[in-house]
């Protein structure tokens, strides 16, 4: 604080004051890094990369290591510019008469998986037909080609986080969570992906799918790395990893989730 505030108070009291009120609205929707700033802050720089402000916010978010600065924004739900890292979709369903409903039903019938920007996001929270129906989360967009190839129209609703969820991922997450979706999550079993899984299930009330310590086949891995990182939602999940010392594709076991997303 010293070193951003030049050793001044009054502007390190504002700087404090500002920083405050941007974490007030943390997580947000899928909010561009400009518009929150100027929202809050009345100037839409005030958050670019090495302004002080900017600096002080990223210091008060989780962060891990290796991070990029984009990664962490999009931890919170605050987007670098509105067209980037789109969500991969696949037999969404949303209100008939809608823009986004016309859009996905098309390419429903085609068969063809379907990005998802945050601007078309923008006016779909309101029109998700998924109230009590499953919607499958995967982290690998291989699994969303698969299930495309092999399954076509037959698939159920499925989404993909393409790693760790960005603004649009998580964007699309939290409205569909909030329009009743019963959502159910399947990742890597290494620690990255147990990360990832934790963020998931936490954030949007998901569900493990067939990512439990009764699901884990180690002689189908590979070499673990980095130190161990506990699964939340099974607390026998990580034990059992460290000791294999070995982690799973999510690929590896594509047969189990085609089953699932056939039925």
């Amino acid at each position: 604080m010293k070193r951003l505030a030049h050793g001044e108070p009054h502007q390190g009291e504002s700087l404090l004051a500002g920083a405050h009120r941007v974490l007030e609205l943390l997580p947000a929707d899928g909010i561009a890094l400009a518009h929150l700033a100027a929202k809050v802050l009345g100037d839409s720089h005030a958050l670019d990369s090495g302004q002080p402000l900017a600096t002080l916010v990223l210091a008060a978010l989780p962060r891990s290591a290796g991070e990029s600065m984009r990664e962490t924004w999009a931890r919170s739900g605050v987007v670098m510019g509105e067209l980037g890292a789109p969500v991969l979709t696949f037999n969404l369903t949303a209100g008939p008469g809608t823009v986004i409903g016309r859009v996905l039903c098309e390419a429903q019938e085609g068969g063809h998986p379907l990005h998802l920007n945050l601007r078309m996001l923008a006016d779909t929270a309101s029109h998700w037909n998924v109230a009590g129906r499953p919607v499958f989360v995967c982290e690998n967009p291989s699994v969303v080609a698969v299930a495309a190839d092999r399954l076509g129209r037959d698939c159920a609703p499925l989404v993909c986080t393409s790693g760790m969820p960005a603004a649009a991922q998580q964007a699309l997450l939290g409205q569909l969570s909030a329009a009743g979706a019963r959502l159910l999550y399947h990742g890597d079993f290494d620690w990255p992906g147990i990360t990832i899984g934790n963020h998931v299930m936490r954030s949007f009330r998901a569900l493990p799918w067939r990512f439990r310590s009764e699901y884990y086949r180690p002689e189908m891995g590979f070499a673990l790395s980095g130190p161990p990182v506990a699964a939340e939602w099974d607390p026998s999940l990580s034990p059992k990893m460290a000791q294999a010392g070995l982690g799973l594709h999510e690929e590896a076991v594509i047969e189990d989730l085609l089953s699932d997303l056939s039925a």
